[in-house]
């Protein structure tokens, strides 16, 4: 039961390299181009997968989630909209100042 257990295990792992190797995109693998990794992959089921995951693939940045970019999540979060609404605040206010009477 043990051995079933452990060759279901392998041939998981197997499917899962062979598959990470053909989702990622064509600029993010290291070393070597995409198909010479699916190639080692499927040449050397276990130990090509095992390479893959040390040397090939890139993984995300601890800031980031699932290999995305985390964006801002409200409005008053993100840096760009907060310039904006300054920028906007100050094109008025110095549109004020030119409307006002001098003296």
């Amino acid at each position: 039961m043990l051995r079933v257990a452990g060759v279901l295990f392998a041939v998981a792992l197997y499917i899962y390299f062979i598959i990470d190797v053909l989702r990622t995109p064509r600029g993010d693998t290291r070393s070597l181009p995409k198909y010479v990794w699916l190639l080692l992959v499927i040449v050397l089921p276990l130990l090509g997968g095992l390479f893959w995951l040390a040397l090939g693939r890139v993984w995300p940045s601890p800031g980031t989630r699932f290999g995305r970019k985390r964006g801002p999540i409200a409005p008053d979060d993100d840096p760009k909209f907060l310039k904006q609404i300054a920028d906007e605040a100050w094109v008025k206010k110095m549109q004020r100042r030119r409307d006002e009477p001098s003296g």
